[in-house]
C-alpha cells in the first residue's frame, strides 16, 4: 500500500518542490533588478488599470510574500507588502499579472468565467472527494453497492482536475495579457519585459504542477477504487 501511494505522491512532490524553487530564485533575481524608470509596482498596476477604462479598480496592500491576487467580487487588486512599492521588474510583472486578470473580467474572457462559475463546486468538491473514496472503498468490503460512494467521489474530484485545467490558460492568457500592456504603456523596456516575463512564466509552472499532482492524485484515486 505505502509503495502503490508511493508511485503517486512522490511525483507529485517533487513536481511541486521544483516548480516552487523555481519561483522562488526567478522571482529573488529579478527583485534585485530595478526599472529604469523607476516606477513602482502600484504605480504601474494604477496606469494599466486606467488604461483600460478600469478606473474603478482599486489598489490595495495585503500581507504576506506573492500573496498577490485580483478580487473581482470586491473590485480590487491586492499587492503584497514585497511588490507594492518596490520598483523592481520582478514586481512591476507581478502587478502587471493580476491587472492582467481584471482585463481577462472586463473583456468577458470566457476561461476566467467558467473558472469563476465552477469555484463553489470545486470548493465542495475538494473537502468531499477523497473521504467519500476512501469511505467507499472501505465499506465495499461488507456492502459491494457502497462502491458507488467512491465513484461518486472520483467524479467530485474529477471537477477539481478541471478547476486546475482551465486555471492553466487562464494565468498563461493573463501573462500575455502583461507583457502587452507594459509595452504599450511603455511602463517597462523590451529588455526589462523579458525579466518579468521569466518571473511570469516561473510563476505559471506552479499552475501546472498544480494540474499534474491533481491528475496524478485522481489516477491514484481510481486505483484505490478498482482494487476493491
Amino acid at each position: 500500500m505505502l509503495y502503490y501511494d508511493m508511485l503517486y505522491i512522490l511525483p507529485a512532490l517533487i513536481l511541486t518542490l521544483i516548480a516552487s524553487a523555481a519561483v522562488k530564485t526567478t522571482y529573488a533575481r529579478y527583485a534585485k533588478v530595478h526599472s529604469a524608470s523607476g516606477i513602482t509596482a502600484s504605480a504601474a498596476a494604477r496606469r494599466i488599470l486606467d488604461a483600460n477604462g478600469l478606473s474603478h479598480i482599486r489598489i490595495e496592500s495585503i500581507a504576506g510574500n506573492l500573496t498577490d491576487h485580483f478580487d473581482p467580487q470586491a473590485g480590487v487588486i491586492r499587492l503584497s507588502d514585497t511588490v507594492r512599492d518596490s520598483t523592481s521588474i520582478a514586481a512591476i510583472g507581478v502587478a502587471a499579472h493580476e491587472c492582467g486578470h481584471a482585463i481577462q473580467y472586463a473583456k468577458q474572457y470566457a476561461p476566467i468565467r467558467i473558472r469563476a462559475a465552477i469555484i463553489p463546486a470545486t470548493n465542495i468538491s475538494s473537502r468531499l472527494a477523497v473521504p467519500l473514496v476512501l469511505i467507499g472503498s472501505a465499506l465495499s468490503f461488507y456492502a459491494r453497492g457502497l462502491l458507488a460512494l467512491a465513484y461518486a467521489g472520483i467524479i467530485l474530484f474529477g471537477i477539481c482536475v478541471l478547476f486546475q485545467l482551465i486555471t492553466l490558460p487562464v494565468e498563461f492568457n493573463a501573462s500575455r495579457r502583461a507583457r502587452q500592456v507594459m509595452a504599450s504603456e511603455g511602463i517597462l523596456s523590451e529588455g526589462e519585459i523579458a525579466g518579468a516575463g521569466k518571473v511570469l512564466n516561473a510563476a505559471a509552472m506552479t499552475y501546472v504542477a498544480a494540474l499534474a499532482t491533481s491528475v496524478l492524485q485522481l489516477i491514484r484515486l481510481i486505483g484505490l477504487a478498482r482494487r476493491d
